[in-house]
């Protein structure tokens, strides 16, 4: 599975953005997908994840109520609407996929990563 991130951008706090996770490879719609992001100088972190029907999601306490995870399996896609942006949410995301969904928030359960995206919310 190869998996690319895009619609990163700078905005303003307050403002929304929504990321795009376009995957390759049919087997894309049988695994769990997760966003994870990393600020300058910090450890990379959980933000959400989705399973593989969608019929389950998580979210990181810092973004619950805020960001908004979803798929579309037929287009081989998984987006993260991020709404209430602020300025500690700048950082690089990535998504990433793993077999179970158990265990979601661990960034070494993931087998497949894409490149990052880069988020800038300015105060």
């Amino acid at each position: 599975v190869q998996l690319q991130a895009s619609g990163g951008g700078l905005v303003q706090a307050g403002g929304s953005l929504r990321l795009s996770c376009a995957a390759s490879g049919r087997t894309f719609r049988t695994y769990h997908t997760g966003w994870f992001r990393q600020a300058p100088g910090m450890e990379r972190e959980f933000v959400a994840a989705i399973s593989w029907s969608g019929g389950s999601t998580g979210y990181a306490d810092s973004v619950k109520g805020r960001f908004t995870i979803s798929r579309d399996n037929a287009k081989n896609m998984v987006y993260l609407q991020m709404n209430s942006l602020k300025p500690e949410d700048t950082a690089v995301y990535y998504c990433a996929v793993k077999v179970g969904f158990s265990d979601y928030e661990t960034d070494m359960q993931y087998a497949y990563w894409g490149q990052g995206t880069l988020v800038t919310v300015s105060s």
